[in-house]
C-alpha cells in the first residue's frame, strides 16, 4: 500500500510517524550545547541562591540576639562597604566587555577585561578581610554573638564564592591564551560570567539588608 492511499485512510498516522523520527521536540530540533550548558549552570545558581537565602534568613532572626555586645550600626563602615560595593560593580561589567571581547574573538581585548575584573575582585575581597580583621580586633568576632555568628556566616560565605570566582578567573584566563576561543572555552566563559553576576546581585542585597538597613536601625 501506498503513502497516498494510508494517507487517505489514516491521516494522523503520517504525521505522527514523521514528529517521532523527528530529531527533536520543536521544528529546529535539539538545542545546541552551548543553551544546554547554559541552562544547566542556572540550575546550579539558583541551588546556590536559595542556600544564601537560608542564610540571609538566619540573620534577619538573629540580628537583634546581640548578647549584650555591639550592633551593626557600633561596627559597620558604610564608607568602605560603599568602596566594596564600587568595586565589585564595576568588576561586572568588566566581566560583561570580556565576553562580548570574546565572543568577537579580540584575545588582547578579552584579556584585559578579563584582568581588571580579576584587580576588582581582588580589591574587593581584600577591603573585606580588612573589614573581617578590624571587627575581630575590635573584639567582635563571630564568637561574640549569635548577630555577629551570622553576620560572618553571611558575608563571609559570599567572601568564599568570590574567592573561588578569582581562581576560576585565573584558569579562564590561562585556558584561553593556551586554547583560544574554542567553544568549550566559550561555553567555560558563560558560566564564569553567569557565576560573576549572580554574586555581584546577591551582593546587592547584602548590602542593602545587611549594611544599609543595619546603619539606620
Amino acid at each position: 500500500m501506498n503513502i497516498a492511499a494510508i494517507a487517505e485512510r489514516d491521516p494522523y498516522k503520517i504525521g505522527h510517524d514523521h514528529e517521532s523520527q523527528a530529531p527533536g521536540h520543536g521544528e529546529g530540533g535539539p538545542a545546541n550545547k552551548r543553551v544546554i550548558v547554559g541552562f544547566g549552570f542556572w540550575i546550579f545558581l539558583l541551588s546556590d541562591i536559595i542556600m544564601f537565602a537560608a542564610f540571609f534568613a538566619a540573620y534577619a532572626v538573629l540580628v537583634t540576639a546581640q548578647a549584650g555586645g555591639p550592633g551593626p550600626a557600633d561596627l559597620f563602615d558604610l564608607r568602605n562597604v560603599q568602596i566594596e560595593t564600587a568595586c565589585l560593580l564595576a568588576s561586572s561589567f568588566t566581566c560583561g566587555m570580556a565576553m562580548i571581547a570574546a565572543e568577537r574573538a579580540h584575545m588582547l581585548r578579552a584579556q584585559v577585561w578579563l584582568l581588571l575584573t580579576g584587580l576588582l575582585g581582588t580589591a574587593f575581597l581584600a577591603l573585606e578581610v580588612h573589614e573581617f580583621a578590624t571587627m575581630i580586633g575590635k573584639g567582635a568576632g563571630p564568637d561574640r554573638s549569635a548577630f555577629l555568628s551570622a553576620f560572618f556566616a553571611l558575608v563571609g560565605c559570599h567572601g568564599l564564592h568570590i574567592t573561588g570566582g578569582l581562581l576560576w578567573l585565573g584558569t579562564m584566563m590561562a585556558q584561553l591564551f593556551a586554547k583560544g576561543f574554542a567553544p568549550h572555552i566559550m561555553r567555560r566563559m558563560l558560566c564564569f560570567s553567569l557565576f560573576w553576576h549572580a554574586l555581584d546581585i546577591i551582593w546587592v542585597a547584602l548590602f542593602t539588608v545587611v549594611y544599609i538597613l543595619g546603619v539606620q536601625a
